[in-house]
């Protein structure tokens, strides 16, 4: 009776979990930082378009070695900008229109950084480190570490940082 109460429990939590929030290594983000490995399960079911640009800039290497220029605790910790490394650069590709949702921004959550346009995201993402409802609706989320907060949570504060930690290499799971 037991067993089948747990069973019971599980399923119906796997069921509430949208698909892309499971295990798919087609959409883990995997990062290796200088303070340690940050893993993001992407959300394409929330953000298809602002996905697929982070998966093709990390198969083109744009994130390796892109430092946290801007890391504000209690907020947000912010990467991506492979191309300058300051915050003011973004990929080669076209700025993406906006795939805004109601997801709330909480503890983990990755979200596309833009300038005051709404659709100008384009490389640039962060990290927030607590719950950010003025960014909800406002920012577009595209998916939430599942590992690595504590690692997140040790990195350099400043904005902009002097010798900022850095990503060393990011991935795609699946494509080891």
């Amino acid at each position: 009776m037991k067993r089948a109460l747990l069973f019971a429990a599980l399923a119906a939590a796997l069921i509430a979990t949208p698909a892309s929030a499971q295990s798919d290594p087609q959409n883990t983000l995997k990062l290796d930082t200088t303070k340690g490995m940050v893993t993001i399960q992407l959300r394409p079911d929330l953000a298809p378009k602002h996905v697929e640009r982070i998966k093709l800039l990390t198969r083109e290497k744009f994130y390796d070695n892109a430092p946290f220029h801007r890391v504000i605790p209690g907020f947000m910790a912010q990467t991506g900008d492979g191309a300058k490394g300051d915050g003011t650069g973004g990929s080669k590709h076209p700025n993406l229109q906006a795939e805004f949702t109601k997801t709330p921004f909480k503890r983990g959550i990755v979200g596309m950084a833009r300038a005051r346009d709404p659709n100008s995201a384009n490389s640039q993402f962060f990290i927030t480190y607590a719950d950010a409802p003025h960014l909800n609706g406002q920012y577009t989320v595209v998916g939430q570490v599942v590992s690595g907060m504590d690692v997140v949570d040790k990195l350099k504060p400043g904005e902009p940082v002097v010798n900022p930690d850095r990503i060393k290499t990011a991935r795609i799971a699946a494509d080891k």
